[in-house]
């Protein structure tokens, strides 16, 4: 009788096992996903302009009408309330538009179910929009940023900036679910643009993208409370401006959580590979 050993029971050097095999996959697909994302990003030259110069034209116009004004509630200039409110609004908007366009695309084209085949589980292709998302809201607020701080605009950001990061990754990952359900209910690009910008305009009017929330009567602020783009445009305007401490941040990005929570949820709940499915 001969007794094999332990060792003679592990897989060598040459063998590949069953748990490595779906990891492996999985990178490949997640890599293969996020490398055509870009590259289907970047060569649609209309949208690339358009998803940075559409919030820095907000930030002009606002910025013309209300040049060297402050807001009379609070003696702060405008642009503390403008910047970071159209800010978040323009990355918010990019998040939900980018991924619903995308979803509702592949659906409808059949790309998912085929990418369903091979076989790609969900978190793959989403987290490889994802990550594009981080990448295209980060350029986006540090354009917007540099241009909001020419002397015209006169934003000086203050000491705490760099805690909008964590507001901004947030932020942008509870819009993204957003958009992930706006694409998978859409059956057309026409109706993701509607539904989409029903959502998001009446938003910022309501969360303070575009006027101060000081200024607004107090039914309008309450609603703003149920709305994740409030907790956004706080977080980011505490952040960058210093009007309110690390508190003021910690519950700007709690609100967002619970709302990224929630849209995840929910996306996941209702994603649909193909429009028979």
């Amino acid at each position: 009788m001969s007794t094999t050993s332990a060792a003679g029971n592990s897989p060598g050097p040459g063998t590949t096992t069953t748990t490595t095999r779906p990891r492996t996959r999985a990178t490949s697909a997640y890599s293969a996903l996020s490398k055509a994302g870009y590259k289907a990003y970047t060569r649609d030259k209309t949208t690339l302009f358009f998803t940075f110069a559409f919030p820095l034209l907000f930030l002009i116009v606002f910025g013309l009408i209300f040049h060297g004004m402050t807001v009379e509630e609070s003696g702060r200039p405008y642009i503390n309330y403008i910047a970071p409110g159209v800010l978040s609004w323009g990355v918010a908007n990019a998040a939900v538009f980018g991924v619903g366009f995308v979803i509702m695309q592949w659906r409808r084209d059949d790309i998912l179910r085929l990418i369903r085949m091979t076989p790609t589980p969900l978190p793959t292709i989403l987290g490889s929009r994802y990550v594009l998302a981080l990448a295209i809201g980060t350029v986006q607020a540090a354009m917007f940023v540099l241009v909001a701080m020419l002397p015209f605009f006169g934003l000086e950001p203050a000491g705490s900036w760099p805690l909008a990061l964590p507001v901004l990754f947030l932020g942008i990952t509870a819009f993204l679910a957003v958009g992930v359900i706006v694409g998978s209910f859409a059956r057309t690009p026409e109706a993701v643009a509607a539904v989409a910008n029903c959502l998001m305009v009446p938003m910022a009017f309501l969360s303070g993208s575009f006027f101060p929330l000081d200024a607004m009567p107090g039914w309008m602020r309450d609603v703003s409370l149920v709305l994740p783009l409030r907790y956004f445009n706080d977080g980011i305007s505490a952040a960058i401006t210093g009007d309110g401490g690390g508190g003021d941040i910690l519950v700007a990005c709690g609100g967002i959580t619970a709302f990224a929570v929630v849209f995840g949820a929910i996306a996941l709940k209702t994603f649909r590979w193909s429009d028979q499915s």
